[in-house]
């Protein structure tokens, strides 16, 4: 009875150990990424932020706290965290990208955009925050999607890139429609 009850517990504790690993997700950098893709390719989420959006908080705050969207977005994602005004310097397919107008002054309210921010803007070098940017396994730019996502609208939207449903005919639209049936 005694043996049953440690078993039990050991159990427990291992459960609550591989829950605790899902607790959030797994942010990388920039300089990060290069190195993890040559490890094991995968698609990439960028969360395209800045310091002073309301928004890029909200997704933050709740969005990516989601327990679904955080063992999802682990399992099928590097996911990479991009300050668009920070100063992070770093080389991504060969190009160096830095924050030629960044002013330390200004490091938590509007600062200078990055370069990177600009390469992967989706119009014209312009961007809202927050935007989330897929990348294939290659590297090559999926889709950036501009906006405030709420849990239960971006759950389709992640499984859509992440189950490469827009390599088909299908629409996102179409997709999201039946997500929930």
């Amino acid at each position: 009875m005694r043996l049953g009850f440690l078993f039990l517990i050991f159990i427990s504790l291992c459960l609550s150990v591989s829950s605790l690993a899902q607790d959030k997700i797994h942010w990388i950098t920039m300089n990060q990424l290069e190195v993890a893709m040559a490890k094991e390719p995968k698609k990439v989420l960028i969360d395209v932020y800045t310091n002073w959006c309301g928004p890029c908080k909200m997704m933050m705050s709740q969005t990516f706290s989601n327990s679904e969207i955080i063992t999802y977005v682990n399992d099928n994602f590097y996911a990479v965290k991009f300050n668009a005004e920070g100063n992070e310097a770093f080389t991504f397919l060969g190009v160096n990208y830095v924050n030629k107008s960044f002013n330390p002054a200004n490091a938590n309210r509007r600062n200078g955009t990055h370069d990177f921010t600009q390469a992967i803007a989706p119009v014209n070098g312009r961007i809202a925050y927050p935007t989330l940017v897929y990348l294939d396994e290659n590297s090559q730019i999926i889709s950036p999607v501009q906006g405030f996502w709420k849990s239960r609208e971006y759950l389709p939207l992640i499984h859509f890139i992440g189950e490469e449903v827009y390599k088909s005919s299908s629409s996102f639209d179409s997709y999201k429609s039946n997500y929930y049936k």
